[in-house]
């Protein structure tokens, strides 16, 4: 593990008017680690990933991306850093391949008396590739995305992230309409992407998923952390009692 986090969360509050959503949040986020944030429904987990996501502003606290205070203006200004979220909507085209998908806005290009053409042949060999290389493998890159499963269009979003750069991806609920199979797929997707020593982020409600393939866990309860465990030193029960405010921590946390 590096010696500084990659992201560091300081003392981050969110207020909206006389509501506070997040009172000092404070975490750290490592390279190559998985995190798992839980916690109930308005527990603050949504609104801590989208101030790093560059979709929310703090009311107050900062963000140091490798020692370095940042303030993001816009979900463009995380990306640039290598920060992205991938939500359970995703964001492909399901009208389009795969190796469209994969290389939008990032196409590329031969170019020859003056004229243009897509290099078709080599997106689709970088695309087979670079799925192959987290242990996803597709029948064809050429396939419509709308006729893939749950499972293997996260599997192409996050291939994608970590192609092209990515440091840090947040996934927001990713397995909540996937089936068993898929979402044993996920779990073993982010473990190939942590392998590449890309940090993940896990909102999930699932005690179980989070146990499977997290380092730690950080449990927010009414915008604060209440706990925060590594994996096998932790319990599924221990980690339902701080969600739900039955342990003397969370008490005196709150």
């Amino acid at each position: 593990m590096s010696e500084a986090p990659l992201l560091r969360v300081e003392n981050i509050v969110r207020r909206f008017g006389a509501v506070t959503a997040l009172e000092g949040v404070s975490l750290d986020i490592w390279p190559g680690e998985v995190l798992a944030l839980l916690g109930d429904n308005g527990a603050g987990k949504s609104t801590l990933i989208k101030i790093i996501a560059g979709s929310q502003p703090p009311s107050s606290g900062r963000l140091l991306f490798e020692g370095r205070e940042v303030s993001f203006a816009s979900p463009a200004d995380a990306k640039a850093l290598g920060i992205e979220t991938v939500y359970q909507d995703l964001s492909l085209c399901p009208n389009v391949d795969v190796v469209g998908n994969f290389f939008m806005g990032r196409e590329l290009v031969r170019t020859a008396l003056g004229l243009a053409w897509l290099r078709e042949a080599e997106m689709e060999r970088i695309t087979a590739a670079a799925l192959a290389g987290i242990g996803t493998r597709l029948p064809n890159v050429r396939a419509k995305v709308e006729t893939l499963s749950g499972g293997q269009r996260q599997a192409i979003e996050l291939c994608r992230f970590v192609h092209f750069g990515g440091r840090l991806v947040l996934l927001d609920e990713p397995f909540a309409a996937l089936g068993v199979a898929q979402t044993r797929k996920g779990l073993e997707l982010i473990e190939a992407v942590k392998g590449r020593g890309v940090a993940v982020v896990v909102i999930t409600h699932n005690v179980l998923h989070a146990l499977r393939v997290a380092d730690r866990m950080v449990v927010l309860r009414q915008g604060r952390v209440v706990g925060e465990r590594r994996r096998g030193e932790t319990s599924h029960d221990e980690i339902v009692e701080l969600i739900t405010g039955t342990t003397d921590e969370s008490r005196e946390a709150a």
